[in-house]
């Protein structure tokens, strides 16, 4: 039975439903409130803030690790937050937390992220939002302190709420809590990729590509989410929807387009 006392909690991901990420951090909110699981039925890493308009969305309930029960939705992590809040949820949703991401979500990664997308789905759905990742780029990944420290940011916000149009991305070492140099609120900083392709062919001879696999060119500027993790901090960085270069705008004008 719905409690109507607890904030309504809806968690997803881009790692996909049985990513050992999303269970973490349910266990820690569900000591915050009323949890509902709605993510991915596989993963969707770097796939943006993509949603499915050409086909339709399928979601099935499926039994976790722990024993409990979520929702496996077939579109993007985009999609599953408004699956989440239109139907699982009934459009009564206080929090969305999307993570915890096996992965940073820094500086410019910010535009490919999956994570980082539905936590914005929130914001454009009128809903307080959190993003987490942690910084392992290996199969292993230390999610204890994300997830109570997930727990900790998920009442703060309940309580004081957030700026309009803003959310939260968060990014934790990949280390023991007792390690951790401390907690750092932060800018979005630089982080390039020098791009890499490979060609390869089929066995008809015709030519296919592959992307990625270049490491990430980091400027570790004070006071960016870069530099803070790279110190062994946590970075909680507010992101704001508002894309717009306003420090431009003088000069574009200026061009004369008008």
């Amino acid at each position: 039975m719905t409690n109507p006392t607890r904030p309504r909690i809806l968690i997803t991901n881009d790692d996909g439903i049985h990513a050992e990420g999303i269970l973490a951090v349910k266990a820690a909110l569900d000591a915050v409130g009323e949890v509902f699981v709605v993510a991915p039925e596989r993963p969707r890493s770097a796939c943006g803030h993509s949603i499915t308009l050409h086909k339709p969305l399928r979601i099935n309930r499926v039994r976790l690790a722990d024993g409990t029960f979520a929702h496996a939705a077939s579109g993007t992590p985009t999609d599953c937050v408004s699956l989440g809040v239109l139907a699982v949820m009934e459009e009564r949703a206080d929090l969305v937390v999307s993570g915890i991401n096996h992965g940073p979500n820094l500086g410019w990664d910010l535009t490919y992220s999956g994570t980082v997308s539905a936590a914005m789905e929130g914001v454009v759905m009128g809903i307080p939002a959190i993003a987490v990742s942690v910084f392992s780029y290996t199969d292993e990944a230390v999610y204890d302190f994300a997830a109570k420290f997930t727990a900790h940011l998920a009442r703060m916000v309940i309580e004081h709420g957030l700026p309009s149009d803003t959310l939260l991305n968060v990014n934790v070492p990949n280390l023991p809590g007792a390690d951790i140099k401390g907690i750092e609120v932060t800018r979005q900083g630089r982080r390039r990729y020098a791009g890499k392709l490979e060609k390869r062919a089929d066995p008809s001879g015709r030519a296919y590509y592959w992307l990625g696999g270049d490491e990430a060119i980091d400027d570790l500027e004070e006071g960016t989410d870069v530099k803070a993790v790279a110190d062994g901090k946590v970075s909680v960085t507010p992101v704001h929807m508002d894309l717009t270069g306003y420090s431009s705008l003088d000069e574009i004008r200026a061009w004369g387009i008008e």
